[in-house]
Order: C-alpha cells, then structure tokens, then sequence
C-alpha cells in the first residue's frame, strides 16, 4: 500500500448554508454542494479558550446526492467519508484552483426534531460507485464542467 498512497478525509461538522443543487449538463446528473464547518476548540499559554473554524466544500453525487439535497439544511450536523480532489480553470487568463472533499458516505446526525425525515435516528447513505467529474464554483459560473 505504500506505493499507492491514501486519499481519504473524514468530517464531522454542520452547514453553514443549505446545499447548492444543480445538474450536469452532460448527463443531467445531480451534483450537490454544501459548506461545512469544523472546529477546533484549546486553551492557550494564558488558559483563554480560543476557536478556529475552518471551512471545507463537500460535493456530493448521483444517490447521495439525493439524499443530502432532500435532507440537509443550513445548521445540519453530518459525518462525511470521502476523497480530496483539485480543480483547476482559468478565467481571463487566470489559473484558479479548488480543493473539495467528493463525499462517497454520508451519516445526518441530527434528531428528527431537528431534520424532517430522519426517523428519530441518524441516517448513512453511501456510494460505491466513483463520482462524475464537475467543476464547480462558488457561483458555477466561471468554471466549466467536464
């Protein structure tokens, strides 16, 4: 295994905003894109508790995302299993680049009260097929779909 490399993430955190729904243009296919907050809570030298929150962008596709586009929402707490992928576009003559996690298992951790339609329970859903390739943006515009 060590000639091959691990590429794998794991995040436990909730949306800072409900899920970006929108569909390939190839194949119609369903890409979901949310924004997950992690953080990190430590005492400094002078015991001050202090914070920091990072952002990560999660897609998700075909089955799963189905279910993250019905169920999730701003606020939503999930565990995420998945792959670090990059992209890379220009725009104007510009190389931008995106690191995003490409969700291949999902579990909703909130309680029913919480998310309509999880039954009290958390609820896994995961795919075992690999995902489409989509560039996607913040605002989808100025990168291309592949």
């Amino acid at each position: 295994m060590a000639n091959r490399g691990v590429n794998k993430v794991i995040l436990l955190g909730r949306l800072g905003a409900d899920p970006d729904i929108r569909y390939l243009p190839n194949n119609g296919g369903k890409v979901v894109a949310v924004r997950l907050a992690t953080s990190e809570i430590w005492k400094d030298a002078k015991n001050a508790k202090q914070e920091r929150t990072e952002w990560h962008r999660v897609v998700f596709f075909k089955k799963l995302a189905d279910t993250a586009g019905e169920y999730l929402k701003k606020g939503s707490q999930i565990y995420v299993e998945g792959t670090l992928r990059t992209q890379q576009w220009d725009k104007n003559g510009e190389k931008r680049y995106r690191t995003e996690v490409v969700a291949h298992e999902l579990q909703m951790l909130d309680r029913a009260s919480d998310t309509s339609g999880t039954n009290g329970t958390s609820q896994s859903s995961s795919s075992s097929s690999a995902p489409d390739t989509a560039g996607m943006d913040e605002d989808f515009d100025d990168i291309p779909f592949f």
